[in-house]
């Protein structure tokens, strides 16, 4: 596959419902249940900005990754129900063009169409980001009082759930405590969403330090099947987006850790005074470097290469 990047999703075939930072959701004919197709381009951002520019691959790298997590966490947690139906759109004749089709391979996957809590459901296991600099100042995170004496990174005596609000677009998340996080999506599913979201945190960072990656922290988001009142896990899953992976080997207490995501890209606007300006082009230099860091972790998790697995993806 050709290292195009995809930052408009020119689908004119299927109506499209919303727009994100990274994704576009189109709507589906109507089956046996509502659906979605959900489409990850290749945007990226930072501090709550799309950059001008994206990361070649990103997003069939997102999908691809998210698909497989899927069918893990689905194998190791208990009653887990997730929205993920199948790669790609329905086959049904005639619904996108061919090019269409092309554009949308390793991208795109038929999701169930459910009712979203408006609610990030943030696990971490490890305490860094913003997560550290709430501790250093007050020994808690998310409000949660901590034990004493942690170091910078250093891995919590068990994983915490710190919910932060789900901004619109162009808006901040806020961290918020798991009691406004229950205001918030209401007493009857507010205990189903944090044990499924610690469920899935300890399953996958199982998984992971098994093949060497720690994961620091994740956001999860969850949906509601208004019917069977039944709670989903939706949107990616584990992602280099969503997630902070870090390499087990090069793992040290008590400073920063390289991570396998978009760091290197903070870094940058960091290091430029643009973080949170609008229009900022990334140069090549860190979009191969960002893309590199996506790809190998990728590759760790999936235990294959990348592209090895675009190969593998059905025509």
């Amino acid at each position: 596959m050709a290292a195009e990047v995809l930052t408009d999703m020119q689908l004119t075939s299927l109506p499209k419902i919303s727009q994100g930072k990274v994704r576009d959701l189109f709507s589906l004919p109507d089956g046996d249940k509502p659906t979605l197709l959900f489409v990850t381009s290749d945007r990226i951002s930072a501090y709550d900005v799309i950059l001008k520019n994206g990361i070649p691959t990103k997003g069939v790298i997102l999908t691809l990754l998210s698909a497989k997590w899927f069918e893990i966490l689905s194998s190791r947690v208990p009653g887990l129900k997730h929205h993920f139906l199948h790669l790609g759109p329905p086959t049904s004749p005639g619904l996108i063009t061919e090019d269409e089709k092309n554009m949308l391979r390793g991208r795109s996957m038929t999701v169930r169409r459910l009712k979203i809590f408006p609610i990030e459901a943030i696990v971490r296991g490890y305490v860094t980001g913003s997560a550290w600099a709430e501790y250093e100042k007050t020994q808690t995170i998310h409000g949660l009082p901590q034990p004493a004496g942690l170091r910078r990174c250093e891995r919590l005596p068990e994983p915490i759930y710190t919910p932060s609000t789900k901004a619109e677009l162009g808006d901040k998340d806020i961290n918020i405590s798991p009691e406004e996080a229950r205001k918030l999506v209401g007493d009857k599913y507010a205990s189903r969403i944090e044990e499924l979201a610690l469920a899935c945190y300890k399953a996958g960072a199982a998984y992971a330090e098994e093949r060497g990656i720690i994961i620091a922290d994740t956001k999860f988001e969850f949906g509601l099947d208004d019917v069977t009142d039944e709670i989903y896990l939706v949107d990616e899953v584990l992602t280099p987006d969503s997630s902070r992976f870090w390499s087990r080997a090069d793992y040290q207490v008590g400073r920063e850790q390289d991570s396998f995501d978009k760091q290197v890209l903070r870094n940058w606007l960091t290091d430029h005074g643009l973080k949170g300006k609008p229009d900022v082009e990334m140069p090549p230099e860190v979009v191969e470097k960002t893309k590199a860091r996506y790809t190998e972790v990728f590759e760790r998790l999936i235990g294959n290469s990348f592209e090895d697995a675009l190969k593998n993806l059905a025509e």
